[in-house]
Order: C-alpha cells, then sequence, then structure tokens
C-alpha cells in the first residue's frame, strides 16, 4: 500500500505541475489564497488541516484527502486526531464519507511506513 500512496503523489506532483505550466494564473492565485489561510491565526494550523482533511472525507475528494493527511503528518498532527476528525466527517455525512476512510488510513500508513 505504500508504493501506491508513493504512486498516486507522483503522479499527482506531474499532473499539478502540467496544470501549472497551462494556467500558472489559477495556480499562483489559490496557491496565494491557500498560503494566506492555512497558517496559524485565532484557529492554529493544525486544527485547520483537520478541518480540511474531514472536509475532503465529506465531500468525497480523494486529492483533499491525500493532501490533507499529508499536511496533518507534517505538522505534528497523530494518527488518532487524524482518524477522530475524518469521523466527524462520517458522522456528519453518512455512508458516503464512511467508504472514504479507508483512503485515509491507506494514506497514513502509506506516508508513515
Amino acid at each position: 500500500m505504500a508504493e501506491d500512496t508513493k504512486a498516486w503523489f507522483d503522479d499527482f506532483g506531474a499532473s499539478a505541475a502540467k496544470v501549472k505550466e497551462q494556467v500558472p494564473n489559477t495556480i499562483n492565485g489559490f496557491g496565494g489564497m491557500f498560503a494566506k489561510i492555512m497558517q496559524d491565526g485565532a484557529v492554529s494550523l493544525k486544527t485547520k488541516e483537520l478541518i480540511a482533511v474531514s472536509i475532503g472525507v465529506a465531500i468525497q475528494c480523494e486529492p483533499c484527502i491525500r493532501l490533507h493527511v499529508k499536511k496533518c503528518l507534517e505538522i505534528g498532527c497523530t494518527k488518532q486526531e487524524i482518524l477522530e476528525a475524518t469521523s466527524v466527517a462520517v458522522m456528519m455525512s453518512g455512508g458516503p464519507a464512511y467508504t472514504h476512510m479507508p483512503m485515509v488510513l491507506d494514506t497514513i500508513d502509506g506516508l508513515q511506513s
């Protein structure tokens, strides 16, 4: 599974580079907003990342889930914190969100191996 996770990140990185080349204004605009919002403020960056990964689960967005799990781990979130936060998304969104919990686990395990 770790290889699948690594392959996903490699493929996404290559695809994102192509998008940046084709529509740099879109990427730069989004990147600027992301940088301004995803930092410590009245709400900590850790909390914001846990919210982001939970929203990814709730809206069933694979890239959102994988990228924000990675960010969560990079800033020191524990596996249990990520799983509890995404469990709130399951509670709020039901079965469709539940079906994405294995992706959360796969990404955590793949990045930690």
